[in-house]
């Protein structure tokens, strides 16, 4: 396989709960790793079963994705998938089988931890029922040296609402934790209005941020707009992931959300994955954005 280079590094260092953004940097990833940083890397909007125009190699994309990241010279301590896994169908025995080929194609993953979660794809048809069935709940939590993770499901409920329960569950879970302790949100949505007629936003969206406001070190990673964002509100970044199957238009710019076209000259153009690298004490992240190659 041949070699994919890095490209657009962004640092993402959090000082007092904001967030610098810098471009040009050339550092490898993991130079400066401490005792207890660590990375992972980010995938998204795989829609497996999709076929046909804007990207007629799609079934072989997520294969490809795969063997790029298990090409990774070091290895992520985990992985996970930020929704829309599969792509969209009516038919709950269809949505199954692509359910279990994607958890097939995601098993040759050289590292084992990986953590899936919802898009509207995969679960609004259904409030979640295959996804669960196949991956195990659509919202939780996991803490990983020092980050606390928070997995929001705004997906399942086909209003685009995360809804009360869960809304009452992340203020359970919130509730006595050190407000300058590093967070990690993922999410499928953005948490905030990006484009709305486009239904890239969340309804109740901002009642998870009010939450989440008190804590001076959050950090959110979404997918569902198939391209790299980069937001702020207030102290809190949002950072959208690019997709694995099409890339989408720039919010706003268009009348409709309809995909950018393949280009032969360059397949793959716009699709990619990225790696994080966290270190905790300094609630900080720096982000390595990667292609997808045709090998």
């Amino acid at each position: 396989m041949t070699m994919i280079d890095r490209r657009d590094f962004l640092r993402l260092a959090a000082a007092g709960g904001g967030a610098a953004f810098l471009s040009g940097l050339n550092l490898p990833a993991h130079a400066h790793a401490g005792d207890g940083d660590f990375y992972f890397v980010q995938l998204s909007d795989t829609h497996w079963g999709f076929s046909g125009a804007p990207n007629p190699e799609a079934s072989h994309t997520l294969h490809e994705a795969v063997k790029a990241v298990n090409a990774l010279t070091t290895q992520p301590d985990f992985i996970v998938f930020t929704g829309d896994l599969t792509h969209t169908t009516d038919d709950p025995a269809e949505r199954r089988r692509r359910m279990a080929a994607f958890r097939d194609i995601a098993a040759g993953l050289k590292v084992k931890t990986v953590h899936f979660m919802p898009g509207e794809h995969d679960a609004s048809l259904d409030n979640g029922a295959a996804f669960q069935e196949f991956f195990g709940p659509t919202h939780y939590t996991f803490d990983h040296k020092g980050v606390h993770f928070i997995t929001l499901d705004n997906v399942s409920d086909p209003g685009a609402r995360i809804g009360a329960e869960q809304l009452a569950w992340l203020e359970k879970d919130l509730a006595g934790r050190d407000k300058a302790a590093p967070i990690v949100v993922l999410t499928h949505r953005p948490l905030f209005d990006l484009a709305p007629k486009w239904d890239w936003a969340t309804r109740d969206g901002e009642q998870a941020l009010a939450l989440l406001m008190p804590f001076t070190n959050v950090t959110v990673f979404y997918g569902h707009i198939h391209q790299e964002h980069h937001h702020q509100t207030g102290h809190i970044a949002h950072h959208a992931a690019k997709s694995l199957i099409f890339p989408l238009p720039a919010p706003g710019s268009q009348e409709k959300r309809t995909p950018l076209p393949w280009d032969p000259a360059a397949p793959y153009k716009g699709l990619g994955f990225r790696e994080i690298e966290a270190e905790p004490k300094k609630a900080s992240y720096e982000v390595t954005e990667f292609p997808v190659v045709r090998t």
